[in-house]
């Protein structure tokens, strides 16, 4: 009965780790929409927020990154100014740049289940460790990015299809007012995000 209960209470510890991770990448996302620069091509400005999504879905993996996005989404929702530009509330989540929040849940879980090779998170020091050998290094550095590629895509289709919803405007209109005008800056937070990740598990060598 004693190892029954000390079994519950760990995984019951583990839990609140875990939400206390995804509160604080949630709060990431949230810092991220502070930290923006004027976009004059596009109806959004530059933030940090795909840079934290990215974090997001590679530290905490599918799962718990899914649940990190709904809470933010929630935050954002009740009132916490935790969108683009400090926004808050259902009314950007009903605008014109609504398309990227909604996209954020949905490219976290295909990062984290790319990036983890499935829905059960793997050990951190996995995914980029740098013991191995140089082809297995290789792989999983190509896996890190691939996974960041399809999870920039996931976002801007969001942005994309937000576009035409709320603005009537065509596909093409739509991808080179919400998506294009921001390769640059995704390029620049995909470098960013992997020197993040390769620097931390160099300190843990």
């Amino acid at each position: 009965m004693s190892v029954d209960t000390d079994t519950v209470d760990l995984v019951g510890d583990e839990a609140a780790r875990n939400l206390a991770r995804a509160a604080l990448f949630a709060a990431l996302v949230g810092a991220g929409a502070y930290v923006s620069f004027p976009n004059p091509f596009a109806p959004a400005p530059v933030t940090l927020q795909v840079l934290a999504v990215f974090l997001t879905g590679i530290f905490l993996g599918a799962v718990w990154g899914g649940v990190s996005m709904a809470l933010y989404i929630v935050a954002g929702a009740a009132g916490a100014p935790v969108f683009a530009g400090g926004t808050a509330g259902v009314g950007v989540l009903l605008g014109n740049t609504a398309g990227y929040i909604w996209a954020f849940p949905v490219a976290v879980v295909t990062l984290g289940a790319i990036v983890h090779g499935g829905l059960e998170p793997a050990d951190p020091g996995d995914i980029v460790k740098l013991e191995d050998n140089i082809v297995a290094g290789l792989l999983r550095f190509l896996r890190l990015l691939a996974g960041m590629l399809v999870a920039t895509a996931i976002v801007y289709a969001g942005g994309v299809l937000g576009g035409m919803a709320t603005q009537g405007i065509g596909p093409v209109a739509a991808i080179l007012n919400y998506a294009a005008p921001f390769v640059p800056a995704e390029a620049f937070k995909i470098a960013a995000a992997l020197g993040i990740v390769y620097s931390d598990a160099i300190r843990a060598k």
